[in-house]
């Protein structure tokens, strides 16, 4: 066959296989252009589905009659005029390929009228043939209808699914707009019935979250805003404690634009490492802001996906800025505990900064031990069960050598003053201890009610972090091998070895390169000797190669220390003083990410007075 130009229709029929791919792909490009005209109100109405019909109405600034074939034509657009504005681009839609895409494959009509207009104008197209621009009524704005989807590509039309499973893809993406716009009023109805209606509000954020995710999302979330570098992050990150099966509450948005981006979600992952329980995933509601010049949006026809001028720097910041909102999540905060199943968790008192709770008058000084303590002040709270200096036997001389930062005495409060005469306005965040339930949780009361914490779960994670915490004070020390092991690695890998040997070496890796597809590994991290280190150097590698940098090493010994913190804590059936108790309670206050242990488990769970009330029934 020999070459020639293919027909403008069959044109965009090609370029509708890349951005229609169903009908939530139709109401995502026409409601970003009702965003882009600025519109405030936008309503959209669908029918079975959006296979048979899908309606667009907004209030934005409309078109005027010459302009509706134009933006029915391909790569027509008002939103970019020269390179320079395509890499600064900011608006939602940007590609002028939407409506004509959209045009191709429905039977469809675009009506509208601008501010200066007595009255609109209608222009219909079907399978790609314009009509004729006529008359029309028509408020300011403009309104899209896409009827039969598909009609005249049958084989496309045959991979859509049940009405109820496109029906759930828009209302899906709608919630995913709602919460970047919380401004806008947006309605869905389908097959004539109101389904969704997200009120304006004022803009006021945490409205339009339990608007989208229900009210547990906010009250059991952090809020963060953080600005470094030229990047700003700011919304809300799920408590670890409120983790979910699945993946279906995170959001992320770059400069108001939805994204699935590699980079975030591998930050996200390592700033949760260490406080999810196992298959769980965390819920989050991000939005980054940084200078449109450094992030390019034109990378995917549907424009799900982004690039990073520098996606180590983008990557570094949003994991210290999520790894440092969750270390700061205390129980000192009012944030962290887990609500009973009775009922739900109140709201923490937000602070100035974008909802972050924060907890107790300024004045209010924390009682009991501090992060700074030593091993030896464990050692002596805890002497009497003997099981610290049992467990703390299998560990490494590197690690029991280890020297903890700060000392000190373990300070305890009198017993007396834990059983009586307790002044609750003024009571610590976890309260005193009151008794201890089957030698396995420590009962306290605070101010909002009954604390029941598990005692080896606490222990747990406050001797990991002060591990944690001698460990990144010293540097990582190497062994040498007696016989350099070689290793077999592709050629990206070897490129990467050799880069990177400098930050290698800081992490106790020694690696020569010794041909094109070959290393030598002539040391391994003293810590992790015992183990076998190709896999761990091969994953460091591939994760130098993607990302810049890596946190490998760190994690297999956080690891090792997550082991000997479990073996090193206080056992099931250790009876404790109440002394000992305050003493547990006022250090779980003081150390980070002390809501869960080192496995994700909870640590402790907060019994509202409302919540006892309901249980036996007072006040009915």
């Amino acid at each position: 066959m020999p070459i020639q130009l293919l027909p403008e229709v069959l044109i965009n029929q090609i370029a509708a296989g890349e951005v229609v791919e169903r009908p939530a792909s139709v109401v995502k490009e026409l409601v970003e252009n009702a965003l882009d005209a600025g519109a405030q109100r936008i309503e959209i109405d669908l029918e079975e589905g959006g296979a048979r019909l899908i309606r667009i109405r907004d209030d934005g600034v409309g078109m005027a009659p010459a302009e509706l074939p134009m933006a029915v034509s391909r790569h027509a657009t008002s939103k970019i005029a020269s390179l320079d504005d395509l890499e600064a681009v900011a608006t939602l839609g940007f590609r002028g390929e939407a409506l004509p895409s959209i045009a191709s494959v429905s039977r469809f009509s675009l009506a509208s009228r601008t501010s200066t207009q007595e009255r609109g104008a209608k222009l219909d197209v079907d399978g790609g043939r314009l009509g004729e621009v006529i008359p029309h009524p028509h408020a300011q704005g403009t309104t899209v209808e896409a009827r039969d989807l598909f009609f005249n590509v049958p084989a496309r039309r045959k991979f859509l699914k049940a009405e109820r499973t496109e029906l759930g893809h828009v209302e899906d993406w709608l919630r995913q707009l709602a919460l970047a716009r919380p401004t806008i009023e947006l309605k869905l109805n389908h097959n004539g019935r109101l389904l969704r209606h997200y009120r304006p509000n004022g803009g006021d954020a945490p409205k339009r979250l339990a608007e989208a995710l229900g009210p547990e999302f906010h009250e059991r979330a952090l809020g963060l805003d953080h600005a470094q570098a030229g990047l700003r992050l700011h919304g809300w990150i799920g408590l670890p404690t409120a983790s979910r099966s699945s993946a279906d509450q995170q959001f992320f948005y770059v400069n108001g634009r939805a994204v699935r981006d590699r980079i975030v979600a591998h930050a996200v992952r390592q700033a949760y490492a260490d406080v999810l329980y196992h298959g769980r995933h965390p819920s989050f509601v991000l939005f980054l802001e940084l200078d449109p010049r450094r992030v390019d949006v034109n990378v995917h026809p549907a424009k799900h996906e982004v690039r990073f001028r520098d996606g180590r720097l983008v990557h570094d910041f949003i994991f210290r800025t999520l790894h440092e909102a969750l270390a700061e999540a205390r129980p000192a905060d009012g944030a962290g505990a887990p609500s009973s199943p009775v009922g739900p968790t109140p709201s923490p008192t937000p602070s100035p900064v974008a909802g972050l709770p924060q907890w107790a008058p300024a004045d209010q000084s924390r009682l009991g031990l501090s992060v700074g303590d030593t091993m030896a002040a464990y050692r002596t709270l805890y002497a009497a069960s003997g099981g610290f200096e049992a467990s703390t036997s299998g560990m490494p001389a590197s690690m029991a050598s280890m020297p903890f930062p700060g000392g000190g005495a373990v300070h305890q409060l009198p017993a007396a003053e834990a059983r009586a005469g307790i002044d609750d306005t003024v009571a610590p965040p976890l309260g005193f201890a009151l008794a201890q339930l089957h030698g396995v949780y420590v009962l306290a009361q605070n101010a909002q009610g009954l604390v029941l914490v598990d005692m080896h779960a606490a222990h747990e994670r406050i001797t990991y972090e002060r591990m944690k915490a001698a460990f990144a004070a010293q540097d990582l020390r190497a062994q040498p091998l007696l016989v350099p092991e070689a290793l077999a690695v592709s050629e990206r890998e070897a490129d990467a070895a050799e880069q990177h040997a400098v930050l290698l070496s800081s992490l106790g890796f020694e690696v020569r390169r010794t041909g094109p597809q070959s290393l030598s590994l002539r040391s391994v991290p003293a810590l992790l000797a015992d183990l076998d280190a190709k896999p761990l150097l091969l994953d460091a590698l591939a994760e130098l190669r993607e990302h810049g940098n890596t946190r490998k090493v760190e994690e297999a010994v956080h690891g090792l220390m997550g082991g000997w913190a479990c073996r090193s804590s206080v056992r099931a059936n250790r009876r404790l003083t109440v002394p000992e108790m305050n003493a547990l309670l006022r250090d779980m206050e003081a150390t980070e990410r002390a809501a869960q242990c080192n496995h994700g488990r909870p640590t402790y769970v907060q019994l509202e007075l409302a919540e006892l009330d309901r249980l036996f029934l007072r006040g009915r």
